[in-house]
């Protein structure tokens, strides 16, 4: 299989958070990048894109496209080899699992994988997927063969009514590896990131991750947090991940995308030097039998039964494949934090 940098790439979701580091990646190597969006005339939607493209040697085309209607990406993929289908919600606190999560995960993924089927010209499609169609809780440790999270390991403990984000993410990646299963003309690799942080292109997104890092500086968090173990990795690292599971011609299958086997409280203190006396930093981790007794109340996501099965327990994954075979360097864990901070004070979502 071969390649050509000089082919348009297609990029789901292009105003997301990963997205915007992958489309600014993508514009400075000197790649056409089709964009389908939901609205190509909302000027300020897309003015991060534009700002980032101004000074890049190739350019955005935008197209009018929604996840999820049925062929409305046949335009914007045309005469593309490469897909890189970032589009998916990260929420937390939902109304309605199926419409919020689980619909646009796996019907929008089906959907776009079916227009894949469809062009002639696509050679490989990239998939965000997550860590979460991995595992769906850190009690899932003891259940690997070397208390390790692996690419060979799948979520089988996640539902729709329990850790339903993890469970979106598991469907969705199974659907598209089922998809490209029964053909053979393009190839599929996925990049599974843990949780996200870092700066936005967009310095307002809307990815849960924004409102975690603004908890740790607003108050939220003064008392302490949870003690629950955690995958982190930069937003940039995981782009550039996206960008090599591309052009890699040897990328195959899954890779687990994360630079740090960490916890809530190790990354607030990331933090403390710079911002300690100006910002209510947690300092303390919170009891579990307190956060058993109060999390239910205080953030509906910390049902009791997520707690028993996930604070004060540990999260390690083996990111050896994404070092080894993508080339993937990640960046410290305070320097991600910090930017991720300093940015949400520049623009006033964060006030000492």
């Amino acid at each position: 299989m071969n390649i050509d940098k000089n082919i348009p790439v297609m990029v789901t979701g292009a105003t997301g958070y990963v997205a915007g580091w992958l489309v600014k990646r993508l514009l400075e190597e000197g790649l056409t990048v089709h964009a389908p969006v939901r609205n190509p005339d909302d000027v300020g939607k897309l003015q991060y894109l534009d700002e980032i493209a101004e000074n890049s040697p190739r350019k955005i085309r935008y197209f009018k496209a929604d996840l999820m209607q049925v062929g409305s990406y046949e335009q914007a993929m045309a005469g593309c080899q490469v897909v890189f289908h970032t589009a998916s919600p990260f929420k937390i606190d939902v109304k309605d699992v199926q419409k919020e999560l689980i619909e646009p995960a796996q019907l929008g993924t089906e959907n776009v994988l079916a227009t894949a089927n469809k062009t002639p010209s696509v050679k490989r499609v990239v998939l965000t997927s997550s860590c979460a169609a991995i595992y769906g809780d850190n009690a899932d440790l003891d259940k690997t063969p070397s208390r390790m999270f692996t690419e060979e390991i799948w979520n089988t403990s996640s539902s729709a009514t329990h850790q339903p984000y993890s469970y979106s993410k598991t469907l969705a990646e199974r659907a598209a590896w089922e998809i490209v299963k029964a053909q053979n003309r393009w190839d599929l690799v996925t990049i599974n990131p843990s949780l996200v942080i870092g700066p936005g292109i967009n310095p307002n997104g809307s990815s849960e991750s924004f409102n975690i890092i603004r908890q740790l500086g607003d108050g939220t968090m003064k008392a302490g947090v949870p003690d629950i173990g955690i995958g982190v990795v930069d937003v940039r690292d995981v782009a550039e991940a996206h960008f090599r599971a591309a052009f890699t011609l040897a990328a195959n299958g899954r890779y687990i995308t994360s630079g740090h086997n960490t916890s809530f409280l190790e990354m607030a203190a990331t933090l403390l030097d710079r911002y300690g006396k100006d910002y209510p930093i947690p300092r303390h981790a919170l009891p579990k039998w307190l956060v058993w007794l109060v999390g239910p109340i205080a953030n509906k996501a910390l049902t009791r039964k997520m707690v028993l099965l996930n604070v004060g327990l540990p999260w390690r994954a083996d990111n050896s494949r994404s070092r080894n075979e993508l080339g993937v360097a990640y960046r410290p864990l305070a320097d991600s934090m910090n930017d991720f901070f300093q940015q949400l004070v520049e623009t006033g979502q964060l006030v000492k």
